[in-house]
């Protein structure tokens, strides 16, 4: 199944993208979905683990599970002061 992540601020630099369209296997966690990010765009991969993962506009842990229609977005870490 192919699931759009829209990327914000940082990952989308790095991905040169505002929507990465990512292959998984159905059904797929917020885990895999990672690893796939990881694997599909190595300039993202060493921001992943960091980045908080919203699906259906909910933030999701690792272990939820993303349904072929699901809205996924991917933020970044904020930092400043």
């Amino acid at each position: 199944m192919n699931i759009n992540v829209r990327l914000f601020a940082i990952a989308k630099e790095l991905a040169e993208c505002e929507i990465l369209q990512v292959n998984v296997s159905e059904p797929c966690t917020v885990d895999e979905l990672r690893r796939a990010i990881a694997q599909q765009s190595p300039a993202i991969a060493p921001i992943v683990a960091q980045l908080m993962i919203a699906v259906d506009e909910e933030y999701a842990t690792g272990a939820t599970v993303i349904g072929p229609r699901a809205t996924v977005a991917c933020i970044p870490p904020v930092s400043g002061g």
